[in-house]
């Protein structure tokens, strides 16, 4: 029993680690564009989120993702696109996690950020047509999310490619061993 709560514990204290190192990116490494209905924003929350989903999995992806955007959001001044961000960004690090929960290969993590991006672009379209009620107007925002999650992911890449031989990978992330 002891054991259960000091997982559990362990378990929080990752999450709530992830949710801060995601808000913090995305706070402090951002540049704000010129362009798209609300200027559009490009930033470095997506390095944690993804790092986080490939080596604990997709809970801890979909936490740390979600909350930690979905915060920026609200303290950036971005209130109406919280929920989306909860939401799409939740999905991207769940479905980073699913993917590399069972292929722990690089071409694994790449079609996993690769699903992340779909997830991103298509997402943040629907979201950037509801709020604005232009369902044009969200064309030129994927080249931003696109950009965005290239970057990511070849900081990404070499980095999970280093830490996976060094991190110790918790029972609650799937079937790994």
């Amino acid at each position: 029993m002891e054991q259960q709560s000091s997982s559990k514990t362990k378990q929080l204290v990752f999450a709530a680690l992830g949710i801060a190192l995601v808000f913090i990116c995305t706070v402090f490494v951002n540049v704000r564009l010129p362009v798209a209905a609300n200027g559009g924003l490009i930033h470095l929350g997506n390095v944690p989120l993804f790092i986080i989903a490939i080596l604990y999995g997709r809970w801890m992806g979909a936490l740390a993702g979600g909350i930690g955007m979905a915060l920026f959001d609200v303290v950036g001044g971005w209130f109406l696109w919280a929920p989306f961000t909860l939401v799409i960004v939740g999905l991207m690090g769940y479905t980073v996690g699913a993917i590399c929960e069972k292929n722990r290969t690089l071409t694994a993590y790449v079609l996993a950020l690769v699903a992340a991006c779909l997830i991103k672009v298509v997402g943040y379209y629907g979201a950037e047509g509801i709020i604005y009620g232009n369902w044009l107007a969200p064309v030129a925002s994927i080249p931003g999310n696109l950009v965005q999650i290239g970057v990511a992911s070849a900081i990404v890449l070499p980095i999970v490619a280093k830490l996976r031989k060094h991190v110790a990978v918790f029972s609650w992330a799937g079937s790994r061993k």
